[in-house]
């Protein structure tokens, strides 16, 4: 399944940016993960993917692996690149675009006239809605399913994407809501034998160990200047994705000697489609 995908809206005011990033701060920090859970299940005899290795972003549709990549990530739909580190690629938080009607209606997210809620910045996905924990009990277990197919193809580890989706919500939806959530996803995913990455949100970073993440993949951190925050929380294991030369630059001339960094295309096409990008440090 193609997933086209378009560079995070940023187009805030800074002191807006600013504003909203404190409270995501405070309430991971004053918050549980998932309240009345306990602790996430720790990652056991998950294998964690390698530190500083050669990575490819293939949530577009899979190809050979350039050579010199030891790290690959696919969409769920796709079978893992053999020999390789596969991370398997599921939209956790928002609908495929297009696709909503794929999901119970009343898991959508709707706004106070009851109409369906969706990302400005993502063309055609809609939020889900975690407001209730009903109903992350029952996204998790639509996603966990995906987790399990993910596990029964060969794959190692796994990206929840829109992990972040709370902060474009016009604040239907919270930081904690999110983490519970990606904390009941961690839970299915070590229980199948895989790791689980961060997918961005660099103000919940700190938050890792409560959330029972294992590693990151961050979009555009260093166009950003946000990759200090992942190398913190989650070490050398952190696998950038930047969509631009300045962004490459940036990331390879403070990280690329420590982190996984990769350009691609915003579209993140194949070798055999016209605009394809890909380049490393």
């Amino acid at each position: 399944m193609r997933h086209d995908r378009r560079r995070p809206y940023r187009a805030l005011a800074a002191a807006a940016a600013a504003a909203a990033l404190l409270l995501a701060a405070a309430q991971a920090n004053s918050t549980p993960a998932a309240a009345g859970t306990g602790p996430a299940s720790p990652a056991g005899d998950v294998t964690l993917p390698p530190a500083h290795a050669g990575f490819d972003y293939q949530i577009g549709g899979p190809y050979a692996p350039p050579e010199g990549v030891g790290v690959v990530s696919r969409d769920h739909s796709a079978q893992p690149a053999e020999g390789l580190y596969n991370i398997c690629y599921v939209n956790a938080f928002q609908t495929q675009p297009g696709a909503a009607e794929s999901w119970d209606s009343d898991l959508l997210l709707r706004d106070a006239s009851g109409e369906v809620v969706y990302d400005a910045a993502w063309e055609g996905e809609a939020f889900l809605d975690l407001r209730t924990a009903g109903k992350r009990e029952r996204i998790a277990e639509r996603v966990g399913a995906w987790i399990d197919s993910c596990a029964a193809k060969g794959f190692q580890a796994v990206e929840p994407d829109n992990f972040d989706s709370y902060q474009r919500s016009a604040g239907l939806l919270t930081a904690a809501q999110a983490q519970d959530l990606v904390h009941r996803l961690s839970d299915r995913a070590h229980a199948r034998g895989l790791a689980i990455g961060q997918k961005n949100t660099a103000e919940l970073a700190g938050a890792r160990e409560a959330n029972g993440l294992d590693f990151a993949v961050a979009e555009e951190c260093g166009e950003w200047d946000e990759c200090d925050s992942y190398l913190r929380a989650f070490g050398d294991r952190v696998f950038v994705i930047e969509y631009t030369a300045d962004g490459l630059a940036d990331a390879c001339a403070g990280w690329g000697d420590r982190l996984s960094i990769v350009r691609r295309d915003l579209d993140v096409r194949t070798p055999a489609e016209d605009g394809y990008v890909r380049e490393t440090c």
